[in-house]
């Protein structure tokens, strides 16, 4: 479906909605973290990553007043990240709630996309508020009559001018960009139980090998079919394709980890990249261990803002806590090479392949 911006119509807001408000906040010190995805409820926070949702919290330890319901639009006002929320969700500080009669999951997409593009607005301390968010003028496709002319509500409902958006075009564009929906055979209560205080603790260096990659500088190179990794905290680190020479070419099949962008990802193709990108191999990595492994060291990433950079040598020594390999009797198998530890433990790359393939959608890797 083609895109004519040329005869979309402006709207504020404020119209289009029923309903907006302030949620009411728990503070995350205060929940119960759970591995318990059956019995437990999304905290929506002002975080930029994972559909808004730091954590997933007890849903018995939760009072129903701060339950609010899904189908709804999530807005952090600070950060102006915009997310719609399927199910019932709890919030943290700072998070507003948008409802509409034509809201639905393919509509929120669509509106969302275009919410998004007001977020460089909100920068240096400038907070989308209430008022700013009613006020915020958007473009959207308007119904038309047979004859080509606008259709005109004379209620004026949410324009002025009469205009009416063409929700279910709308609709019809975003079931446009799918071939079809994914889905998945594992059960969310088929996950593997995580047990994190049976971890132990590895330096990176010993259960992988830290190395710079081959530095291309992307203003020099053409367009091509090459994935690009850099610094960026998007995009699985691909910030494009290109048309690079062999010998600037990296090998897939590893961890990519940013000096200064500081996020890790899992690279399954070969790829070309430019400057501080460092890649973290072993002869375990397949796509689920390394997806095992990125999410391990992102959890580290808290250490590295104010613009402390992340440089091999500190990421060398990093210390990290990994499955382990138990004998029958449940105590650790100890390796009297000691390879990875000098504790004699072993990482259990069999469990953490096995964990991944056990969430949902894990058999679509």
């Amino acid at each position: 479906m083609n895109l004519d911006i040329s005869q979309w119509k402006e709207f504020r807001f404020g119209r289009l909605i029923d309903d907006i408000y302030k949620a009411k906040a728990l503070n995350k010190d205060d929940l119960s973290p759970t591995a318990d995805i059956k019995n437990s409820i999304r905290y929506i926070t002002r975080t930029g990553e994972n559909n808004g949702c730091e954590l997933l919290v007890d849903i018995h330890s939760i009072e129903a007043n701060y339950i609010q319901k899904g189908n709804a639009i999530t807005i952090g006002d600070t950060t102006a990240t915009c997310f719609y929320q399927s199910e019932s969700f709890i919030t943290g500080d700072h998070m507003v709630v948008v409802r509409a009669e034509w809201l639905n999951e393919l509509l929120s997409l669509y509106i969302i996309a275009i919410l998004n593009n007001e977020q460089y607005k909100y920068s240096y301390g400038r907070a989308f508020l209430i008022d700013r968010i009613k006020n915020t003028i958007i473009k959207l496709p308007v119904k038309m009559n047979r004859d080509g002319s606008h259709f005109i509500d004379n209620s004026k409902k949410f324009s002025d001018d009469g205009y009416v958006p063409d929700w279910q075009w709308m609709e019809n564009y975003i079931k446009s960009l799918h071939h079809k929906p994914l889905t998945t055979t594992v059960k969310r209560e088929s996950a593997l139980k995580l047990k994190v205080t049976e971890w132990k603790e590895f330096k990176v260096s010993d259960v992988l090998r830290c190395d710079s990659t081959k530095l291309s500088i992307k203003d020099n190179l053409s367009e091509g079919s090459t994935p690009f990794i850099s610094r960026s905290a998007e995009n699985n680190g691909c910030d494009g394709y290109v048309e690079v020479s062999a010998d600037q070419i990296t090998k897939g099949n590893c961890l990519t980890i940013g000096a200064e962008g500081i996020y890790s990802f899992y690279q399954s193709d070969d790829f070309a990249t430019g400057n501080k990108v460092y890649q973290l191999r072993n002869e375990h990595m397949n796509p689920y261990v390394g997806i095992f492994l990125s999410t391990v060291l992102n959890t580290e990433d808290y250490r590295y803002s104010y613009g402390r950079a992340r440089i091999l040598g500190k990421l060398k020594d990093e210390i990290i806590k990994l499955p382990i390999i138990h004998n029958e009797d449940g105590s650790p198998f100890i390796d009297e090479t000691y390879q990875y530890s000098e504790k004699g433990y072993m990482p259990d790359w069999q469990w953490m392949e096995n964990y991944i393939k056990s969430l949902p959608y894990g058999d679509r890797l």
